[in-house]
């Protein structure tokens, strides 16, 4: 059976984002199946931690009072919400810090001055026959507002401030009856299935659902899962793209007060449809199959007439929009389907017909069967590779997403006049006793001391405002450096010179900065097949050079993935690639050269254990770790875990690194422990001893899998380390923090209308109660708002201060080699999801064990 979506069936599965909760429902009218709505999913926003989410709460947290029976309707079933994770040690009684200097910062948050005290009494509702369309199960249901009072209904569940009594010998509170346009009867049942106190932290996810009512007055249109303004849609004509500018919100508990977090979206909607993608490849391609199915496969499509959003896993050449499917009332085709469904007309009869299979959760779900979606109806969305590396494309966009604080801060108090001039909002918010503060949330913050960044012969800069300090490196050399002596380097026979000038320059770079690179044994190849490159890399590593620089015609990651492969895996050596483009510019682009020179050698320093630079670490004995996870695009199954540790930076500047293929989809890693077991001997190896502390930064983890990295991979963690220490001698076990790191938020905060200078950090007012967390700002941007970066500890026994651990994060972000100035999270951070990236994107596979003591993947 394969069936069109329709309202209330789509399944959304962008990219970064969880498929929609209400997949496939109230597709097959002959199951009887109706439509359930992902907003009672508990994924209010687009998924960043701070303020995205909203919190899922145990049952033994909230009570909330099921009725006996059928537990459908109620939150997924009886699986309420995840699991709150109170992180905040007990008995803490501050988790601020007290250095730097203080300040005071805007931020995009509104307070909500009236806390609800209401009792929500939550019913399933069933209508007979069945309406699978969600819009009119509202509407029916909107026709008995007086008897219901004030509700919110999304279709499935009605949330409701009136109790209404069961009905006698029936399992249904109210049996209500309507009629259809066509004159026919409609039952509508509602059925008792628990309730929401206001001292309930479910009340949250009710609070969010009744915003989003109110925004439905402001006229906004909702795709996926936040609302967009179509009318001020931007054109890109010149690129067959829309801007839809929109919000982001969420509605939750911090310290002292219930705040919303508002934040301004841009979502990309491109104007041609698959239909239009298909012509151009029956235009272009010989084998028009392929090259369709290769430039659709992967893509998120939005379909206009019931506002969803579909992933495409396949394409079906076999059927046609003539071709019938099942329903209840007998066989149809596609085109009978949409003309009568929606008064649409197909006009190509010959059009293959795109798959989107159901996911595991709607296979255990009894959803079984692929959507069938018409390539006409269908519109692509989001940017394709090709269109991320059109540089005027990308600066057409960043006019308008790249928001200025003061222009963010307008677009905020915007949003919120307009949510308080409809009437429409105005009164849906009345209707709940819920009143919106005008102004931007004040707090306090702090910005903390610059650092300052240590070069050879004991020089110093002290970083100001612009946290860079590549200029430096003109009188300064580096901090310990490597002299090269022995390397190759391979290169396209007819681009010999303009790679000999780059080398030249390179040496000369070295000399400034005292440190000397000999001439390289060149090895000119014939042309720039792969199996070319991977004999000159055979032939190069016969003569033990230190490094190997390859150089590339163009950049073309088919070369670039064997390249790597052959020098991280089956000839380790660390390498150094390069592309014409890059190295050897027109004449009117080639004034910066020197400065390309001057970071490709402090690169190749860094690859072979040299450090660029340095930082003041007050901690002896520290060993830094970060971990991050990476999903190959190419292999939607496989997934890599990579750890990066450092061998206490104070005294050395080797790390040790490893990487895992993890299960489809797995963020949680279950070989940190043996990562770590072997992190541990090396650093033991190098200083006879073990690391008096281990400050570890856990990235790429979003609010709903906390629970498990506390329960599991911290648990497992800790229990493994304390064993190691203990069989060491150490009876106290292991001094260890484990802390959460989150880029993807809705937070910003603002100085004097400004972005807030690195080194910015709040931790309090718009935190969690139950976390020990604090936002830092650790970078600066040249254009639009700066983002901060969550930091949630979530185990700690280090015995050092908030504040001591909030300087700490800091000065991480100083140390990742391959950028001269401070970046988003910790160095180590970022240090593993470049080797994650490395390997799920170009490598497939583990890199040989010979270079995990280097940094051969920056």
């Amino acid at each position: 059976m394969n069936l069109p979506p329709n309202p209330g069936t789509a399944r959304g599965r962008g990219r970064g984002s969880k498929r929609n909760e209400e997949a496939n429902r109230g597709l097959a009218p002959q199951l009887g199946q109706a439509p359930h709505s992902s907003l009672l999913a508990g994924n209010e926003s687009s998924g960043g931690t701070g303020d995205a989410q909203v919190e899922k709460t145990k049952l033994s947290d909230v009570q909330v009072r099921m009725s006996e029976g059928d537990p459908r309707g109620s939150m997924r079933g009886r699986r309420l919400i995840t699991d709150v994770v109170h992180s905040r040690p007990q008995g803490m009684t501050t988790k601020n810090g007290v250095s730097g200097n203080r300040i005071t910062v805007q931020t995009n948050y509104f307070k909500v001055l009236k806390r609800p005290n209401w009792t929500i009494y939550q019913y399933r509702v069933d209508f007979t026959p069945d309406v699978d369309n969600t819009r009119l199960r509202r509407a029916f249901m909107h026709e008995h507002r007086s008897l219901l009072g004030g509700y919110i209904f999304d279709g499935t569940i009605l949330f409701c401030t009136n109790q209404f009594q069961a009905v006698q010998n029936s399992p249904y509170a109210l049996e209500l009856v309507t009629k259809s346009r066509a004159g026919e009867n409609i039952e509508i049942k509602i059925k008792a299935v628990g309730s929401v106190d206001a001292v309930d932290a479910q009340q949250f996810q009710v609070l969010n659902l009744i915003l989003r009512r109110a925004m439905e007055g402001l006229n906004l249109q909702l795709v996926s899962r936040n609302f967009f303004d179509p009318q001020a849609k931007i054109n890109l004509e010149n690129f067959r793209m829309q801007l839809w500018p929109g919000y982001q919100t969420s509605i939750r508990q911090h310290e002292s007060d219930i705040l919303l977090c508002a934040e301004i979206a841009h979502k990309v909607m491109r104007t041609d449809t698959l239909y239009n993608i298909l012509s151009e490849s029956v235009r272009d391609n010989d084998d028009y199959q392929t090259a369709f199915k290769r430039a659709v496969m992967g893509m998120v499509i939005l379909t206009d007439y019931n506002n969803k959003t579909y992933r495409v896993d396949d394409v079906d050449f076999k059927s046609t929009p003539l071709s019938k499917f099942n329903t209840k009332e007998g066989d149809i085709s596609y085109v009978d389907y949409y003309k009568k469904r929606y008064n649409i007309t197909i006009r190509d009869f010959k059009q293959p017909l795109v798959v989107s299979r159901p996911t595991e959760k709607n296979i255990r779900g009894g959803n079984d069967q692929p959507l069938m979606i018409i390539p006409e109806l269908a519109r692509a969305t989001g940017m394709t590779d090709a269109m991320r590396a059109d540089f005027r494309l990308m600066k057409a966009m960043s006019e308008h997403t790249r928001l200025t604080p003061d222009r963010r801060i307008e677009r905020l108090r915007m949003f919120n006049r307009r949510l308080k001039s409809s009437k429409e909002s105005t009164e849906t918010l009345k209707s709940w006793n819920i009143e919106l503060d005008s102004a931007l949330v004040e707090i306090p913050a702090r910005v903390l001391p610059a650092e300052k960044i240590l070069f050879g012969n004991n020089k110093k800069f002290v970083c100001d405002a612009r946290a860079d300090w590549t200029s430096e490196f003109r009188s300064s050399s580096m901090y310990q450096h490597v002299d090269i002596n022995r390397w190759c380097v391979i290169t396209p026979g007819r681009n010999l010179r303009e790679t000999q000038e780059f080398v030249q320059m390179c040496i000369r770079a070295a000399n400034t900065m005292k440190m000397n690179i000999s001439k390289p044994i060149y090895d000119e190849i014939r042309d720039d097949r792969n199996g070319t490159y991977s004999q000159a890399i055979d032939n190069a590593v016969a003569k033990d050079p230190q490094i190997v620089m390859v150089v590339m015609r163009s950049p073309n990651e088919e070369k670039y993935s064997c390249i790597k492969k052959r020098t991280c895996v089956d000839r380790p050596v660390p390498s150094q690639v390069v592309t014409l483009k890059v190295i050897a510019p027109r004449q009117e682009k080639a004034t910066g050269l020197m400065s390309i020179a001057t970071k490709v050698v402090i690169q190749m320093n860094a690859k072979l254990m040299g450090a660029p630079w340095m930082i003041s670490l007050p901690l002896h004995g520290l060993m830094t770790v970060g971990f991050d996870v990476c999903h190959s695009s190419k292999d939607k199954n496989k997934s890599y875990g990579a750890l990066v540790a450092t061998m206490d930076q104070k005294e050395s500047n080797r790390y040790f690194s490893s990487v895992n293929e993890h299960m489809k989809g797995q963020e949680l890693s279950e070989h940190m422990s043996l990562n770590m077991t072997c992190a541990l001997k090396t650093y033991r190896e190098h200083h006879g001893t073990l690391p008096e502390r281990i400050l570890f930064f856990r990235d790429g983890v979003g609010d709903g899998q906390l629970y498990q990295v506390v329960n599991t991979e911290v648990k497992i963690l800790k229990g493994k380390l304390d064993e190691i220490y203990k069989s060491a001698g150490k009876t106290e076990g292991c001094r260890m923090a484990f802390i959460i790191v989150s880029k993807r938020i809705n937070t910003r905060y603002f100085a004097n209308n400004r972005n807030p200078v690195p080194g910015t950090v709040v931790d309090d007012v718009i935190t969690l109660p139950e976390r020990y967390d604090f936002f830092l700002v650790s970078q600066a941007v040249r254009q639009g708002t700066v983002s901060p970066t969550s930091y949630n500890v979530i185990y700690d026994n280090m015995g050092l201060s908030a504040d001591r651990l909030q300087i700490l994060s800091y000065k991480m972000t100083h140390m990742y080699y391959n950028f001269s100035g401070t970046v988003r999270v910790p160095a180590v951070c970022q240090y593993a999801h470049k080797l994650a990236f490395l390997v799920a994107e170009s490598l497939n596979r583990q890199p040989s064990s010979g270079l995990e003591n280097q940094l051969y993947f920056l």
